[in-house]
């Protein structure tokens, strides 16, 4: 049930709680020892202190212009101290303080995957100072300043990896169980933990702007929202109780008997209402948030779940945001594997994504690289050096092709897909090959979409800022229903606006430029494992792990735990109803009236944390 304030939610609750226990306790003991004087006394004062606890939330409830059900239950402790029936008050004061507790618990193990999100951050770095290593507050780290990452601790702020290897954990935000590989120069997210051999770091990013405080706040913000549908609970909430108090006087009237409207009113109390909601959807926050997936309010929840057409961007949402090595093509001189070595090793000396694309490539493959000497780089067009005592020149065709003598490289770039980009090789004044690059689709890409519409997503359209032949091959590729290139970022909040009129709308993307859009739409979801920041603070659902297929998984996650609500809701509000039609009728006596809620109550908690499991 709703706390009575702030003081008592965390400790006042349980006292409460205690006290309606000894209280009911005691006054059975002095009872059956044929004390019944004591056992009114000891009846009363526990009912009595519980009403007047729970009287000042009412009246807290009432000066923010809000009347909830928690009325019932004051009204049922009221009626059973003035029908002499304290016993019943008793079990009613347990009732209400108990379920306070029960809800906590609950809650407490449904926001589990959430709080060890919370519960991780570093406080401290080990920072390297004129060769000597002192223990500083991650707040003081600058970029580039150099770390010690040793094992078993968190990575405090997000760097780049100055040793040659590193093994990192990262099922905290990703949930998968086996480490992270990573090698030199790659970036290492913050957040997870060191599983391998002590490590250097440079720092990239202060604590406050890293990757996991981000995720710290959007789950700060997750933990404190509530749903539309609690906030629909406590609409029906309303009409309950005055359904409560309309049966309860008649079934007085009726019968003459005050003990039926006693009844009715133990009953009545609706804790399947408030409790099953906020339990559930609590249950289905942690249950997307172990899979990687940040859904950042119960709102956000609520609505994923009814999404009904998908707006996906295309680069680095349904690619990987990087070009790659597509192909390489010899003109016969050299092995193919020797034009990306060669290439490759010339281009260490660039910061050009193109160099950087082919020095990964050659990495991957296990490739020496030799070191480049006489380099000479005109800025975006190509690199021109020595290798190995031959004279290499890489970049554009036309750039190749001008510092040599024999050979044409658009000759061997014929017939290439859309969106292809071309860097040439010459080797001694004669074109040696071609590398074909380009941002392809992630391996998963294809599948997420299938599992998307087995969860009821009718629509897909592809909208990119990219070159429009460029977008019309991947939307052909993946089986779009409608696909929009070379789009400005207003252009892609009226593809949003105008989707609308098929249903709920979801927008997928991970740059800036999608931001407006996924603001527009009814769910903005971001690719935050490498996303821009800016997309990540406006949309609802943050992607934490770079794997697309998460997706579908938290949208089945989102649908189950809302049918679990509703099953919640329906059934205890079902039983209450048909307990307080057998009270007003007199079958069902207020003690025991009492005892059959509190097994209601149980009930249903225990159906909403079905929703934590898959």
């Amino acid at each position: 049930m709703r706390s009575i304030s702030v003081f008592a939610r965390d400790y006042g609750s349980v006292f409460l709680a205690v006290l309606a226990l000894a209280a009911l306790g005691g006054g059975g003991l002095a009872f059956f020892l044929a004390r019944p004087d004591l056992a009114m006394l000891a009846w009363f004062g526990g009912t009595g202190v519980v009403l007047a606890a729970l009287a000042v939330e009412i009246l807290q409830s009432l000066a923010r212009g809000h009347l909830g059900v928690d009325v019932i239950a004051g009204l049922s402790m009221s009626a059973a101290l003035a029908f002499g029936e304290p016993l019943a008050g008793a079990i009613v004061a347990l009732m209400y303080a108990g379920g306070q507790q029960l809800e906590n618990f609950a809650e407490g193990r449904a926001r589990r995957e959430m709080t060890a999100l919370l519960g991780r951050v570093a406080r401290t770095a080990m920072r390297y100072v004129d060769g000597h290593l002192e223990e500083v507050p991650i707040e003081s780290l600058c970029p580039g300043e150099r770390i010690l990452m040793r094992r078993g601790e968190v990575v405090p702020v997000d760097g780049r990896l100055l040793s040659d290897r590193a093994d990192v954990d990262m099922s905290a935000l990703t949930g998968e169980s086996l480490p992270v590989r990573l090698s030199r120069q790659d970036e290492v997210a913050s957040g997870g933990t060191v599983v391998g051999s002590a490590f250097d770091l440079e720092v990239l990013r202060r604590s406050e702007e890293s990757t996991y405080a981000g995720i710290v706040r959007l789950v700060e913000t997750a933990q404190q929202s509530r749903a539309p549908m609690m906030r629909l609970a406590d609409r029906y909430a309303l009409w309950f109780l005055l359904l409560t108090l309309a049966l309860a006087g008649s079934a007085w009237w009726a019968s003459g008997d005050s003990t039926r409207a006693l009844a009715v009113l133990v009953v009545a109390t609706p804790c399947p209402l408030i409790l099953a909601v906020p339990v559930a959807i609590i249950s289905g926050l942690s249950r997307a948030a172990s899979r990687g997936v940040l859904v950042k309010s119960g709102g956000a929840l609520e609505t994923l779940a009814t999404i009904r057409v998908a707006v996906l961007d295309k680069t680095g949402t349904l690619t990987g945001g990087q070009a790659g090595v597509v192909a390489i093509r010899s003109s016969g001189a050299v092995p193919e594997d020797e034009v990306l070595r060669l290439a490759a090793s010339l281009d260490q000396a660039s910061n050009h994504v193109s160099a950087e694309a082919l020095v990964c490539e050659a990495k991957t493959r296990g490739m020496v690289l030799s070191t480049p000497v006489e380099v000479v780089e005109t800025p975006g067009t190509g690199l021109e050096g020595r290798i190995d005592g031959h004279a290499v020149v890489v970049g554009g065709s036309d750039f190749v092709r001008g510092r040599c003598s024999s050979g044409d490289p658009r000759a061997l770039g014929t017939d290439l897909p859309p969106g292809t980009a071309v860097v040439a090789l010459g080797i001694d004044g004669k074109v040696a090959g071609i590398i074909l690059l380009a941002d392809r689709l992630r391996p998963d890409a294809g599948a997420a979409i299938d599992a998307f519409r087995a969860q009821g997503i009718r629509r897909f359209v592809l909208a990119s800022g990219d070159r429009a032949d460029v977008v019309d091959a991947a939307g052909r590729m993946l089986g779009v229903d409608e696909i929009r290139g070379g789009l400005l970022p207003g252009e892609k909040v009226e593809v949003v606006l105008g989707e609308r009129r098929n249903g709920p709308v979801m927008m997928i993307g991970d740059g800036v430029n999608d931001a407006p859009a996924l603001a527009a739409a009814d769910l903005g979801v971001a690719m935050g494992a490498r996303g821009a920041a800016a997309s990540s603070e406006t949309a609802d659902v943050v992607l934490l792990v770079d794997m697309l297929e998460r997706l579908p998984q938290a949208l089945a996650i989102a649908r189950r735990t809302r049918r679990i609500a509703r099953q919640s809701v329906v059934a205890g509000l079902a039983l209450s109803v048909g307990a307080m039609i057998f009270a007003a009728g007199g079958y069902l006596p207020p003690v025991q009236g009492a005892l059959l809620q509190e097994v209601i109550d149980v009930a249903v908690i225990l159906n909403a944390l079905r929703a934590l499991r898959g």
